[in-house]
């Protein structure tokens, strides 16, 4: 997640990350399946450029989400387009290539919000009034060196400035948490910040995401009762303005669904979108191998951080969309927080936007009236 140095024009388009990823071929899946889902119970969360894209998603379609839970993430569309402005002022993933300018103020929160709302107004994203009603719950880590703690306090002061209620933001700070998604008792160290940015904390972020957006939930499963899906992700992009699918919109050929027993029997349930970060993706070759052995990291995130247990006895069918690398502009799979896309990226005009209420719709066309 942190630049390696590289040539000014490399380092432009591979926005300050360590290049090396390949992707899977592409192989036959399913498509989601129709179920009976509430969409106004829709919820987001994802670390990283997940946590920012999480952020995209709620305030672009505001009026389905319920809540958002945001691991080392930070307010919505902070890069305003400018890949050096991603890298420098809203993250240090532009060192030592570049500089980190990170400081109290560098986000502009109060500005973001007004870019918000004039967004709104111009009907590209949902009306800004429909996020204060959600439950936000922000995770950051103490000795986080890439996404560092006050770019999360930042992100609170967007929300507030959204009229976001205090009692509707729960600010999380890890004090022995670096850049990770923490768990309970899955990963790598919880200080360290390295692959696979999974680290065992005595957190449950899951959980508490959970928890927290919907209120208080059966315990969890001792392992899952229900079933992973891994669908054809590509029936859900949109095709571009030529009508050909478009290699740059960086979106993998599949994706993964954890659908409960009760659910997929008819029971109305909810849908709650968990978004990988950078390095996190299925298709993602890390220079080590990765736990459990294999060359990518396949389901690695998808099982491992704890969301199919809280989902069997919670009515809960959780999304993991994935990201793929884009060689020299995207090179570790990140979700587009920065425009490597396109101008509309953080709008609902936006492909990686378009793809996921896409899935959303696909899942809830099952819903009973």
């Amino acid at each position: 997640m942190r630049a390696s140095a590289l040539p000014l024009s490399r380092r432009l388009l591979a926005l300050g990350l360590v290049a090396g990823t390949l992707s899977l071929p592409a192989t036959a899946a399913p498509p989601l399946p129709a179920l009976n889902i509430d969409i106004s119970q829709t919820s987001v969360s994802g670390i990283s450029s997940g946590g920012f894209m999480t952020v995209q998603f709620q305030v672009a379609h505001s009026s389905i989400v319920k809540g958002a839970g945001v691991v080392a993430g930070g307010p919505y569309n902070c890069s305003q387009g400018d890949v050096m402005r991603a890298v420098a002022q809203c993250s240090c993933t532009g060192e030592p290539t570049v500089q980190c300018k990170v400081t109290p103020t560098s986000a502009n929160a109060p500005g973001l919000a007004a870019n918000a709302r004039a967004m709104a107004e111009k009907g590209l994203i949902d009306p800004v009034g429909d996020v204060a009603s959600d439950r936000i719950l922000t995770v950051s880590g103490a000795k986080d060196t890439l996404v560092p703690p006050v770019i999360a306090d930042q992100l609170s002061a967007f929300y507030a400035a959204l009229g976001v209620p205090a009692s509707n933001l729960s600010a999380v700070r890890l004090p022995d948490a670096a850049h990770t998604m923490p768990t309970s008792d899955y990963g790598i160290a919880c200080s360290k910040e390295t692959e696979p940015y999974i680290g065992k904390c005595g957190y449950d972020t899951a959980g508490q995401v959970l928890s927290w957006i919907y209120g208080p939930l059966k315990q969890p499963g001792s392992k899952p009762a229900g079933r992973f899906i891994e669908f054809d992700q590509r029936a859900y992009i949109p095709a571009d303005r030529s009508g050909w699918f478009n290699w740059l919109n960086g979106l993998d050929n599949t994706a993964w669904a954890y659908v409960p027993e009760s659910c997929a029997k008819g029971e109305t349930c909810r849908v709650h979108i968990a978004l990988h970060g950078c390095k996190q993706g299925q298709s993602y070759l890390p220079l080590r191998p990765p736990p459990g052995g294999g060359l990518y990291n396949g389901t690695l995130f998808v099982k491992n951080t704890g969301y199919d247990r809280w989902a069997d006895n919670n009515h809960i069918v959780v999304l993991y969309p994935q990201a793929v690398s884009i060689p020299f502009r995207n090179p570790n799979g990140c979700w587009d927080w920065w425009g490597y896309t396109g101008e509309d990226y953080a709008t609902k005009n936006g492909v990686q936007i378009r793809t996921l209420r896409a899935m959303i719709d696909a899942l809830s066309a099952g819903a009973t009236k």
